[in-house]
């Protein structure tokens, strides 16, 4: 029997039993605007039944053990044969199996399946987000594959399936299958022309045998792996499958898996290429740019990923400050907190805001769209994941102590919050990316500033920013070593743009104040304090 000292007072319920979708205002408000309306109610139903899902206690217990219990190598089975397989708790495949059932990996072939998908990614990243790499990979592969009509054909309609099947056979056999991808060597990280994997050719058309090893290998207990080698005539890609066609293993010898910071349930390895049998994707020596249009899908993965993660911490944090009272009132109505969690929470929307605009371009796929995702993609990865690790570390802070305890579930956040600024290119990556598009694909800054003309005029201080952009994109000398100011800045921009189009008033003032007009802190809870935070904050909160 409990003690009279162990009374349980002043602690807010868990945050459960919710939906992560329908309570996310930005979110369901950027479905409503993106998609076609014929599409919305098949829309809302589809993710309001997953966010109901995400915000389960049982879903949210899987995803604990996923991280408590990670992967395990399994090299050789118990007779001394090399099996080279990945062993995951239980939880983790019935959290993957949802993920694939809900569509994460379907987008290309149905209408508005960007937007669709990247909402769903954008909440199914609030359950557990080691699980988003195989369905980010999976998804991503596609229009790689397309480089090559026949292999697409054959392996597309695996990939889109809504069916998760973990066992390791032939994938004709399979219901459905997964992607992964080895594109780095220790050699050469991001500089993936330094790759030394050697590619012989074989006598039948398009087959090749490789040789080399990876020393990032992402999903590695999926179906099939895009990879990049050097054939005869020069970087190529190639398309490497778990099982042959006759059921024996192909040569994929797992090295080690990588202990991470974070992302702890799913596994990365380093892998071994010994005389591995694969598929030529595209043309030899053209294997960057087959694989671009992957890196393109996976670093917006990234943006959403990170949104997620954000929205997230700032719902934990609201939720928290709504119950738990401190000197004679609820933190959430004392003015310093509002400040902060108003500050987090614009950040959080603007997040949101930019990340479904891109993934709307993806649905409309047209010249000017796609020029426009050039430019912005590679922006909004360098900025929206840089944000990400101080916000939640910031939103962990608003619980205090109970912030810094793993029960919280805000250190795993934590943990994770880095990972996608890190992983498809650091920053130094996606910020020489942008200076890239910007000397060779004029077409992409002009589609940038018709997106953010169409709100001339509605914000002076959006106004001066673009202003002060065009200012510098004026001069491009020795743009190198400002690449990552021009970076944020674009991204700045595009945000602010989107939030005065979008966004209630009392958002929108707020970041352009703050992040546009120079009237804020380096910290968060340095906003300009008004009676408009009140209502940024319950726009924040998770509430039905």
């Amino acid at each position: 029997m409990a003690g009279s000292t162990h009374t349980v007072s002043n602690q807010p319920e868990p945050l459960t039993g919710y939906d992560v979708y329908g309570t996310d205002r930005a979110l369901t408000e950027a479905v409503e605007r993106h998609l076609d309306p014929d599409l919305l109610d098949e829309a809302r139903a589809g993710l309001s039944a997953l966010g109901r899902s995400a915000g389960s206690a049982q879903l949210q217990e899987w995803a604990a053990q996923a991280n408590e219990v990670p992967p395990r190598l399994r090299t050789y089975d118990r007779y001394g044969h090399r099996i080279d397989e990945v062993e995951f708790h239980p939880a983790w495949h019935r959290l993957l199996g949802k993920g694939v059932a809900a569509g994460l990996t379907s987008a290309w072939g149905r209408p508005g399946g960007h937007v669709r998908r990247a909402a769903a990614f954008l909440v199914w990243t609030q359950v557990e987000a080691g699980t988003c790499c195989p369905l980010s990979m999976t998804h991503a592969a596609v229009p790689a594959l397309r480089a090559e009509p026949d292999l697409a054909a054959e392996w597309e309609p695996r990939l889109a399936s809504r069916i998760y099947d973990r066992e390791l056979r032939p994938a004709r056999l399979k219901a459905g299958a997964l992607f992964g991808m080895a594109m780095t060597e220790k050699q050469g990280g991001s500089d993936v022309r330094a790759n030394t994997t050697v590619a012989r050719p074989l006598a039948e058309d398009g087959e090749y045998e490789l040789t080399g090893h990876k020393w990032f290998c992402s999903a590695p207990m999926s179906d099939g792996f895009l990879v990049l080698a050097q054939a005869p005539g020069g970087l190529t890609c190639f398309l490497v499958p778990r099982v042959l066609e006759d059921g024996t293993r192909n040569p994929f010898l797992l090295q080690r898996l990588k202990d991470k910071l974070g992302n702890r349930s799913n596994a990365s390895a380093e892998v071994e290429f010994a005389g591995t049998w694969a598929r030529r994707v595209g043309e030899e020596g053209r294997g960057v740019a087959t694989v671009i249009g992957m890196v393109a899908a996976t670093r917006l993965d990234c943006v959403l990923g990170s949104a997620g993660l954000m929205r997230q911490a700032v719902a934990q944090a609201v939720h928290h400050c709504s119950y738990r009272e401190a000197f004679g009132a609820r933190l959430v109505d004392k003015p310093l907190m509002r400040n902060v969690l108003a500050d987090l929470a614009v950040e959080s929307e603007a997040a949101t805001a930019l990340g479904m605009r891109l993934a709307a371009a993806y649905d409309d796929g047209g010249e000017e769209e796609r020029a426009l995702l050039r430019l912005a993609v590679p922006a909004a990865k360098y900025w929206v994941t840089k944000r990400c690790t101080p916000v939640v570390v910031e939103a962990a802070e608003c619980l205090g102590g109970n912030g810094y305890v793993e029960e919280s579930g805000l250190p795993r956040l934590v943990r994770e919050s880095p990972l996608n600024s890190i992983w498809e290119g650091a920053g130094n990556v996606q910020a020489l990316d942008v200076v890239r598009a910007l000397r060779r694909e004029p077409r992409a800054l002009d589609a940038y500033l018709v997106e953010i003309g169409r709100t001339r005029g509605a914000d002076h201080r959006l106004d001066a920013a673009a202003k002060g952009l065009l200012t510098e994109l004026g001069d491009l000398e020795g743009v190198e070593g400002r690449a990552r100011r021009l970076a944020e800045r674009l991204a700045l921009v595009l945000q602010g743009s989107l939030l005065v189009r979008y966004a209630p008033a009392e958002v929108a003032d707020a970041f352009c104040g703050a992040r546009l007009g120079g009237d804020g802190g380096a910290g968060f809870g340095t906003l300009p304090s008004t009676r408009a935070l009140a209502g940024v904050v319950e726009r924040a909160r998770p509430v039905e």
